[in-house]
């Protein structure tokens, strides 16, 4: 009769989970220790691998180990540190092309889709795209069938009070003799040709060589007062003292400033240089599934807000801002402060937006390339 009795308890805690014996669903936690939302929605993938070719430190590793981990997916990542890096891989793999998400910022989006190296979005299996605040993601415009936001944000001045006597107010005070080899710079070609256009009152989208030669002869005056190119991570120079002031990301610059205080962000008065970036599916991608798998994960309020402690530039998920006020005070409270990071409208709307400019981007590579060369001899 005691066997009986043990045999039926055995065969009822099989059937209710609530008995003492059953074990608890195991939680996916990355190797960081973080603990890994479920996908909600969780989509159908049959997908075992994702090519991923991203900006270096952009993208938080717990949102890829944690996409991994719930969806079985390997997901491989390469980096690049400008878009002419992204546009001169891409292209070059045009016929064989081993990606299937890439992450073009402002005017390469426009440059990618002209060359049909994008595929346009299926918006309907993008369900958590409603979680995008639509005042940015105006921003991106036409470029919007063909990315999902990821972030955005200002490339200005940053400057250490501590070392800097006479604050930079505008672009042209970057071109003072006492800040020779004193300045890092993001080794990007359209923002620093653009820099040079605004100093001399021309827009950063010119198309007129003579203007451009113009930005040509006074970038050449500036390259001594670079110390150093660095698209990886220009508040390294910063944050460890060789270098007084940046060209620099506001990211970056709010990273720096999180390190030494002293650092301090400024706007020029010619208006800073504003940009976009998204996560786009290359056309012919072999893994579409886990692409807008991966996109969906991503856009989770609960997950995107790693972004605002990794990497935090202006941030267009209401959802992610709302769940790291929610769980993350500190981290939305230092978010909200900063005028570097939460840029406030009136920045953007005073800013300059770096736009395709058709052929006429040869020229402005063919400056870069002859500028930088200068400046190395």
């Amino acid at each position: 009769m005691k066997n009986k009795f043990v045999f039926v308890m055995l065969a009822l805690c099989l059937l209710v989970t609530s008995c003492s014996t059953s074990k608890p669903a195991q939680q996916a936690v990355t190797s960081n220790g973080f603990e890994c939302p479920a996908p909600s929605p969780r989509l159908e993938v049959s997908s075992k691998i994702l090519n991923m070719f991203v900006w270096t430190e952009y993208i938080p590793s717990d949102i890829v180990d944690c996409f991994e981990l719930l969806y079985g997916v390997d997901v491989n990542v390469e980096y690049f540190s400008s878009n002419e890096e992204l546009y001169a891989k891409l292209s070059s793999v045009k016929d064989s092309n081993p990606y299937d998400i890439v992450h073009p910022s402002d005017y390469m989006i426009n440059v990618l889709i002209r060359h049909e190296l994008l595929a346009k979005l299926d918006w309907s299996k993008l369900e958590n795209a409603k979680n995008l605040e639509e005042g940015y993601t105006k921003m991106y415009g036409g470029a919007l069938d063909y990315v999902v936001p990821y972030q955005l944000g200002t490339q200005a001045i940053v400057y250490n009070s501590a070392t800097v006597q006479v604050p930079p107010t505008s672009w042209a005070d970057l071109w003072k003799p006492e800040f020779e080899n004193r300045i890092v710079s993001v080794d990007d070609s359209r923002v620093l040709i653009g820099a040079a256009l605004l100093t001399l009152g021309y827009d950063v989208n010119i198309t007129d060589k003579n203007q451009l030669d113009e930005a040509k002869k006074k970038l050449d005056e500036l390259m001594p007062n670079v110390l150093v190119f660095d698209s990886d991570s220009p508040k390294s120079a910063l944050i460890a003292g060789d270098a007084d002031l940046g060209i620099v990301w506001n990211g970056e610059a709010f990273l720096a400033q999180q390190e030494n205080p002293e650092m301090k962000y400024v706007f020029p008065s010619e208006g800073s240089i504003s940009f976009v970036d998204g996560l786009g599916l290359v056309k012919g991608a072999g893994h579409e599934d886990a692409a807008y798998a991966f996109f969906n994960y991503m856009l989770q309020g609960d997950v995107f807000w790693l972004t605002l402690q990794d990497y935090p530039y202006t941030n267009p998920n209401r959802a992610a801002l709302e769940f790291a006020k929610e769980n993350h005070a500190d981290v939305y409270n230092a978010y909200m402060a900063s005028e570097v990071t939460n840029t406030p409208p009136i920045v953007f709307q005073a800013s300059h937006t770096i736009e395709d400019v058709g052929d006429a981007l040869t020229l402005y590579d063919e400056i870069w390339l002859e500028v930088k060369a200068g400046a190395s001899k």
